[in-house]
């Protein structure tokens, strides 16, 4: 028969007036309430803490842990509860509660307690049971969740940061580091946590969920902490580990995804444009360039960004993906930044190289194409035609000539292209392809242009479609040899003595007819021919005297002399 049928039989005589059956010969237990779940039962030997209240038949109060606001700690079955109590809490659960009938001969027995219990008194006793441990628990810990990718595990002497729930093992709470919106934050294996935390935490990965439960010895022991721990309190830790590192860690780099072509690799003093995702270790974003739409640009090695990501962006190259993990001291260090980034957080940053160049870059000429036989090349001042596409070093395209219905038309050394294009465009035959690579200090600069990002480096494919040999700077018409003798005397066609406008552009025209002279390129010959006129009839009376005529060479000697 069980204990809680014995309870029953006693209940059922008694109403059927059968009367009082005699002396209790064992304990009568009542397990009234049994928890679902029940890891551990009460066994000889073992500490436990219960709170109990303890009456006489009657329901007289002789005694209550209740009253005096401490629970009661002991072991089981060593002698040092009365044997009823000893044998009732066999067997219990952790919040299991218990109707205890203990009868004088295993409680106070035939002498009682003075003033308090009488001889030969049968106990009634309530009891919940708050605890149990023993001098040979070890930890227990159990692993909640763990992330897929753990590349490291914490050990001795590491700084972590985690999030945790403090019980009693009944379940009443007593710290919890959510309450405070921050993380606890310290070192493991150096003393200064509890011992069972310390052991707790070793092998666990950033992102990881354990429940580590703490036997008192390793926890608080005899004293307990304060009000919210009790002497001999075994403590559930319900841990969430945000991040970790050693102060001896270096930036940690995980090359994603590197291009098979890397002609050059970032150094210091190069000036670097980059996107990136900034997170925390346990994935909580904290900045991100893309949600700006516009990449991050700087000089690496040059302390404008944190240390740890000067050291991580050396030696990338165009087009790379890269993780960089950066501990505090390399990044925001105990303070943090701002309320996005904690004090001692570790920081993960997945960088795409979109470009860099350094200052003193020159324009990058790569020759895909020269038609042989080449002997006329492109010259300052010469008038081009050539067709290009333009991009940028991550393959967005920008602008194209194809668009169009003709070429590109450009006078060399003109200020009319970028200078690292009219740079490219230099000692070019017709017919040559090129691809270059122009730095923003020769293309568009730190404001960049309409659709060209500031700083960025640009790529040119150009193919020349045609030339024309140009003209000195400030000139309009050059002459291929020496001009004539009596030059005023030719232009006068009809020998009046003065040269009107229509007169002065046949004799221009005649001149590049017959291959003695050259009008500057790529402009209306009628205009030049009229600026020409303007140019040397010098008091604008519509026609030319011979005292006005003078050549453009003529002219700078003058000037040269006067300055001397």
């Amino acid at each position: 028969m069980s204990p809680g049928s014995l309870v029953l039989l006693l209940s059922i005589l008694g109403a059927l007036g059968l009367g009082d059956p005699g002396p209790l010969e064992d304990v009568v237990i009542d397990r009234y309430y049994i928890p679902k779940i029940c890891l551990r039962e009460v066994q000889m030997g073992d500490f436990i803490r219960y709170h109990y209240n303890g009456t006489f038949k009657d329901g007289k109060k002789f005694d209550s842990s209740y009253d005096r606001g401490a629970t009661v700690a002991g072991v089981v079955g060593v002698g040092r509860l009365i044997t009823g109590m000893d044998r009732g809490l066999q067997g219990m659960c952790v919040n299991e509660r218990r109707h205890l009938i203990v009868p004088p001969h295993l409680g106070y027995g035939s002498i009682g307690v003075a003033g308090l219990i009488p001889p030969d008194t049968t106990l009634y006793f309530d009891v919940i049971m708050l605890d149990i441990w023993n001098k040979d628990d070890k930890l227990q810990i159990t692993t909640l969740s763990k992330p897929e990718h753990c590349n490291r595990t914490v050990e001795n002497s590491d700084f972590v940061r985690y999030h945790y729930n403090g019980t009693l093992l009944d379940g009443t709470p007593f710290d919890s580091s959510y309450s405070k919106d921050s993380t606890y934050d310290t070192y493991v294996g150096t003393g200064w946590l509890i011992k069972g935390m310390d052991q707790g935490l070793l092998g666990m990965c950033a992102g990881e969920k354990r429940s580590i439960i703490i036997p008192p010895f390793l926890a608080y022991g005899e004293k307990g902490y304060g009000t919210v721990i009790p002497p001999q309190a075994s403590l559930v830790f319900s841990v969430l580990l945000v991040d970790f590192h050693n102060p001896k860690d270096g930036v940690f780099l995980e090359h994603l995804e590197v291009p098979a072509s890397c002609k050059r690799r970032a150094v210091t003093g190069d000036f670097v444009r980059y996107h990136y995702n900034g997170t925390l270790m346990d994935g909580t974003l904290f900045d991100s360039s893309y949600s700006r739409n516009h990449t991050y640009n700087t000089y690496i090695g040059k302390g404008y960004i944190i240390p740890g990501m000067d050291q991580g962006l050396q030696g990338v190259c165009v087009g790379e993906r890269r993780r960089v993990v950066v501990p505090p001291h390399l990044a925001y260090g105990e303070n943090g930044a701002g309320n996005k980034i904690p004090g001692s957080a570790v920081l993960i940053f997945d960088v795409h190289i979109i470009d860099f160049h350094n200052p003193a870059d020159p324009v990058e000429i790569e020759t895909v194409y020269r038609p042989e036989g080449c002997n006329i090349t492109t010259r300052d001042r010469d008038f081009v035609r050539y067709h290009y596409n333009c991009s940028l070093l991550d393959g967005t395209k920008l602008f194209s000539s194809h668009d169009y219905e003709k070429p590109q038309e450009v006078t060399l050394g003109a200020n009319k292209v970028i200078e690292g294009l009219n740079s490219g465009l230099l000692n070019m035959c017709t017919g040559e392809r090129r691809v270059l690579i122009i730095p923003p200090h020769l293309g568009h600069g730190e404001s960049g242009a309409r659709g060209v990002p500031g700083s960025a480096v640009l790529r040119f494919e150009v193919e020349l479609i045609s030339m024309e040999e140009g003209v000195p700077e400030g000139y309009l018409f050059i002459w291929h040899g020496d001009p004539p003798a009596s030059l005023y005397e030719q232009m006068d066609l009809n020998k009046d003595g003065e040269i009107p406008v229509d007169e002065f552009s046949t004799f221009i025209k005649t001149q590049v007819a017959e291959g003695k002279g050259r009008l500057m390129p790529g402009s209306d010959p009628e205009k030049v021919i009229a600026d020409m006129f303007r140019n040397q009839d010098r008091n604008q009376d519509g026609k030319i005297t011979s005292e006005e005529l003078k050549l453009k060479s003529d002219e700078d000697q003058e000037k040269i002399h006067e300055e001397l």
